[in-house]
């Protein structure tokens, strides 16, 4: 099927807008997304996360947590006989002491992928990172700096999911971005390939 151009020689971007669910992982010229440093006539047109299969592991780790104390810790203390017995008091406050670090755990891992965000605008990428749910970390390239766009990906999952990792090789003064097992990363490539080109026409 042969490219489409304008008469200008710009692959024409990506068109219409996408809404924003709470969960969204991959939205183009999404509805109603701002960061901190955007400039008032930035567009946003590309936003992301990773693909949520990467949530899959933990939650299932999680839903294991949850049911150990009424589940599985009865099931193991009946076949292993203990020498001693376990007060009543301290098995309701162990039982407490479980669900609350469960709860940091499930907490901590999804915030850490809620929060860490991708962004692709009509002037730069962004990336946003936080670490230990404190500290912000803001990584950006102009797109006039980007010199080289890859991604790759590998395995039956990320076969069967479509996600993978774009890099980004620039110019600038972070030399590598890297957008991790985020959905659809040709189109991903393709997108901010097509920004570089109409950037490069309009200077």
């Amino acid at each position: 099927m042969p490219k489409t151009t304008t008469t200008s020689g710009v692959t024409p971007l990506p068109s219409g807008r996408s809404h924003m669910g709470p969960l969204t992982s991959f939205a183009v010229n999404p509805d109603g997304v701002r960061f901190e440093t955007q400039e008032a006539k930035e567009t946003v047109v590309l936003f992301l996360r990773q693909h949520f299969i990467v949530n899959v592991s933990w939650i299932l780790l999680a839903v294991v947590m949850i049911i150990a104390p009424t589940v599985l810790f009865p099931v193991l203390f009946h076949f292993v006989s203990l020498p001693f017995s376990i007060p009543l008091n301290l098995v309701i406050i162990a039982t407490a002491w479980w669900y609350v670090a469960t709860f940091g755990f499930v907490l901590a891992k999804f915030l850490g992928w809620f929060i860490n965000i991708y962004i692709v605008t009509d002037e730069r990428i962004v990336d946003i990172d936080f670490y230990y749910l404190l500290y912000k970390h803001l990584s950006e390239a102009e797109l006039n700096r980007i010199q080289d766009i890859s991604y790759t990906t590998g395995g039956i999952l990320a076969t069967i999911f479509n996600d993978g990792n774009v890099n980004i090789q620039t110019a600038g003064e972070v030399p590598t971005l890297t957008f991790d097992k985020v959905p659809h990363p040709e189109k991903v490539v393709e997108t901010i390939r097509k920004l570089v080109e109409k950037h490069a026409h309009s200077l």
